[in-house]
């Protein structure tokens, strides 16, 4: 499994990139100063972090085919990671000088702040290392600037201004974030058109297997990991493109099928219910009214 590495405060990070503790919540890593390291002979190292980090990879990545398009990001990219989370690195045992920068910050930092009832709006926290944010490189220097902008405030020292100031460059930060996520999904079209289809290909083949019956009503977290892709991406890129949710996608259809079978089947609305994957049959009639306006018994009579 390999061993696990515990980061759960912004000083341990610190120490481990060789860098001063100018505020015990929060810190900007330049990784050019951090001593070279290695993860030792684990082939897979796992660090698991109490923080919120970002990191901008500033790798040369080189030209990115999306569909049929190329798109030159080649200044790196943005890895986001929430407490809790769980980081693999694939190891060769090697030295290497780690190059890039790093946004990290403890959860209590942004408590009693704005950010505090945001944070958990900006969903590519729990986006996948494969969902990475590509940056051109106007973009990336808006996130260097940003850095700069949190920096200049650790430099100052810590005084009764810090919180707020350093929390709202944060929160502009994540906005920008927001907005550049935005334009990756649309220059993804044709990947993301490709994946809608292929969505639109399950959805229909799980409604012609026992996978009601067996599994129950499809979840977005079903779907998600059939396409690879988390949860919250998937989610993202539904609504950006349909300007529907996932669930509201899939509700829709389970409403159709439903629809369906109610007029032109004479079967009961509990059976209904349980072919499509409803445990109890109040649910189903539930939700029909509740997206219809009718009960399932009221829509056969009206049909």
């Amino acid at each position: 499994m390999g061993e696990i590495y515990r980061f759960d405060t912004v000083c341990e990070y610190n120490a481990l990139n060789y860098h001063e503790t100018l505020h015990p919540l929060v810190s900007i890593i330049d990784f050019s100063k951090a001593n070279p390291r290695t993860w030792g002979k684990e082939k897979t190292v796992r660090i698991n972090f109490g923080l919120y980090c970002i990191f901008l990879k500033d790798i040369k990545c080189g030209n990115l085919k999306y569909g049929r398009n190329y798109y030159d990001y080649q200044e790196g990219t943005l890895v986001f990671v929430s407490p809790g989370q769980v980081v693999e690195i694939e190891n060769d045992g090697k030295v290497y000088q780690p190059k890039g920068h790093a946004l990290v910050f403890h959860p209590d930092m942004i408590q009693g702040t704005n950010l505090a009832g945001s944070i958990n709006e900006y969903h590519f926290f729990s986006y996948k290392t494969n969902e990475a944010l590509h940056l051109s490189e106007r973009e990336r220097q808006i996130v260097l600037d940003c850095f700069s902008k949190i920096n200049y405030e650790l430099q100052q020292g810590v005084d009764k201004h810090s919180k707020k100031l350093i929390a709202s460059n944060i929160e502009l930060f994540l906005n920008y974030c927001e907005r550049f996520y935005d334009r990756q999904f649309v220059t993804r079209d044709n990947v993301n058109k490709g994946i809608l289809e292929k969505f639109e290909e399950l959805l229909n083949g799980y409604f012609s297997t026992d996978n009601p019956q067996t599994i129950g009503l499809p979840s977005v977290a079903y779907f998600a990991e059939k396409l690879h892709l988390s949860a919250n991406y998937f989610g993202d890129l539904m609504k950006k493109e349909t300007g529907k949710s996932a669930k509201e996608y899939i509700h829709n259809k389970v409403i159709d099928i439903a629809k369906n079978k109610i007029f032109n089947s004479d079967k009961t609305m509990s059976e209904i219910a349980y072919e499509l994957g409803f445990k109890y049959p109040q649910h189903f009639s539930r939700m029909f009214k509740s997206e219809t306006g009718f009960t399932p018994n009221e829509y056969r009579s009206l049909n």
